[in-house]
């Protein structure tokens, strides 16, 4: 039931990006729009449609902040993948933007995707002038230098660093690089919902730490081919990771403690939550 439900939220998030990017035309940057948002796993839109929807949120409303943080997300990630940055080749098994391009036509899609996720949630459609004020105010903060840009900075740092970063920092690092991204559209669901959003803020935060868990153990078990990206750059540059911190069992462990958190944080909602219970699963079982 959760891949059904997982599915049908790609789709949808898919066909309404597609809807709303095309009236952007054929330019470069247009293309590198589509580009950059098509596929992936859509897990941050997904968070969105699901909590939205315990609240008996309409699809069609909630689809406007699932979208916004795809946008952010794909944005993140065309930036993320530059020279100056990460200087990756490869994205979702195809040439990252820069590499399809170049990298200033990588720039302005990134800009133009970030813009365009607060145009998104804007639109008279995605909610009143209360919840659209509070969905714009929170992503903002969630993907800037409080939130996803000062985990990137901080990430940077870490790489000319006198010492490896000890655990505690690095759980801050990707709470704030990974973790704020994830976190955002439990709480949107909340807001569109006009609900507390504490419990589903918790949820999101032990599956945003246990995802991040999953990736480092991914970048060591995982197969390039099947991810779409190239792996083991962190172990070669000598990074600290939570593999490196706490070995191979160590992280797995640490995931599994992270999954019964955010299933107990769940617990107000009952039998609704299923689908975001089998999420939490789901994340530290992927195989990309």
């Amino acid at each position: 039931m959760f891949q059904q439900a997982l599915g049908a939220a790609q789709g949808a998030i898919s066909a309404f990006l597609a809807e709303e990017l095309a009236r952007f035309g054929g330019d470069r940057v247009a293309e590198g729009m589509r580009y950059a948002t098509d596929g992936g796993k859509r897990l941050r839109g997904f968070l969105a449609l699901e909590t939205a929807g315990l609240f008996d949120v309409p699809p069609g409303q909630a689809l406007f902040a699932a979208g916004a943080v795809e946008c952010l997300h794909a944005y993140s990630l065309v930036h993320d993948d530059l020279p100056c940055m990460d200087d990756d080749d490869l994205r979702r098994g195809r040439p990252t933007v820069h590499v399809k391009w170049d990298e200033a036509t990588a720039v302005l899609v990134g800009d133009a995707l970030q813009t365009f996720a607060f145009e998104l949630l804007a639109d008279p459609r995605a909610g009143d002038d209360a919840q659209r004020v509070a969905l714009v105010a929170s992503l903002a903060r969630a993907s800037g230098a409080q939130g996803m840009v000062l985990g990137q900075a901080q990430d940077i740092a870490a790489e000319t660093a006198a010492a490896p970063l000890t655990l505690a920092q690095i759980t801050e690092l990707q709470g704030n690089k990974t973790g704020r991204l994830i976190e955002w559209p439990a709480e949107a669901g909340a807001i569109l919902g006009r609900a507390d959003p504490a419990p589903l803020r918790a949820y999101a935060r032990a599956i945003g730490l246990a995802f991040q868990i999953a990736d480092d153990i991914l970048d060591v078990e995982g197969d390039a081919a099947t991810a779409g990206k190239a792996l083991q750059k962190d172990a070669e540059a000598g990074k600290a990771t939570f593999v490196s911190l706490l070995g191979l069992a160590g992280a797995k462990a640490r995931a599994a403690e992270l999954v019964a958190e955010a299933e107990a944080a769940l617990s107000p909602y009952g039998k609704r939550a299923h689908n975001l219970a089998a999420l939490a699963r789901y994340i530290i079982d992927r195989d990309k």
